[in-house]
């Protein structure tokens, strides 16, 4: 183990349940980190979301699915104890997925029940869609479905540009990060977290966000997204089961992409009342038996 390794699992908090095999993977040039927990069909693979966090967003579901299940999860690139590249083009959606696929070989699983949150839905849309012999099922959950519709208002702050306000969404901007990247993930993680007495889950967030550096959230930032008529063809593509799973609550896309996505693909919604944007980290209970029920 590296000693950057070591340092990083001596600050990790003690797990409920430690991986029965670890290792990387590499596509051209970019070192991407994997675990592996438990035994028995189906397969689940845990989708990275928006490198400002990694895999052990997954900490409450891993030890539950890994009773009677194989899960596989991986640090996305950017964070975590995968490599951080700085180009633009390194995180575009489909290198996720590509990323997915190599996890998938590397770990000899022919077919899993994909899980997403947020940007891990077009990642697993790209996977359903694309490579539907890999996929016997996709779970989203607040996805950032650009084919479900606009943005909620309040977000609609120019991004590139030096702004004369830090208030509000005005943090949401290149500039302000490399001016105060903490107090960007403070604010981003206090709304993505709108449930009472969510001071734990905000904290371990901002902590996993400053794992990484507001140069390379710059460069997810940067580039090309997948566009709203892309999304949207990739989801009629979509033939396995799909659970969509969305906080009436979410304050970081709004309701109406998950319950578009759940439209497009003629999947099953769960809305669940009082939830914010992260109902798998702030309800886990309910989701991981949403996901159990639903496999």
């Amino acid at each position: 183990m590296a000693l950057e390794e070591l340092i990083a699992a001596s600050r990790e908090q003690t797990r409920a349940r430690y991986p029965d095999e670890s290792g990387f993977v590499e596509r051209d040039g970019v070192r991407v980190f994997y675990e592996v927990y438990g035994a028995g069909e189906p397969t689940f693979l845990l989708l990275p979301t928006w490198s400002i966090i990694h895999s052990r967003q997954w900490k409450a579901q891993i030890p539950f699915l890994a009773r009677e299940h194989r899960v596989v999860t991986f640090d996305g690139r950017g964070n975590g104890r995968s490599d951080r590249p700085t180009a633009p083009e390194a995180y575009d959606e489909r290198e996720f997925a590509l990323d997915a696929v190599a996890v998938l070989d590397a770990t000899t699983t022919t077919r899993a029940v994909v899980v997403g949150y947020s940007l891990g839905a077009p990642r697993g849309l790209i996977l359903a869609g694309e490579q539907p012999e890999r996929v016997a099922g996709a779970v989203f959950i607040g996805p950032a479905y650009s084919g479900g519709g606009e943005p909620l208002p309040e977000r609609l702050m120019p991004w590139e540009d030096e702004l004369d306000t830090d208030e509000g969404w005005a943090k949401y901007n290149r500039h302000y990060w490399l001016r105060d990247y903490r107090g960007f993930l403070e604010f981003f993680f206090g709304r993505l977290f709108r449930e009472p007495h969510s001071t734990k889950q905000i904290e371990d967030c901002v902590g996993w966000g400053l794992e990484t550096t507001p140069e390379v959230l710059i460069a997810t930032n940067t580039r090309e997204p997948i566009d709203a008529e892309a999304q949207r063809e990739l989801a009629g593509r979509v033939r396995c089961p799909v659970l969509v799973i969305q906080g009436a609550d979410d304050a970081i896309t709004g309701l109406g992409r998950g319950i578009g996505l759940a439209e497009a693909t003629g999947g099953e919604l769960a809305l669940l009342d009082g939830s914010g944007h992260g109902p798998h980290v702030r309800d886990p209970v309910k989701v991981n038996l949403l996901i159990r029920d639903f496999v």
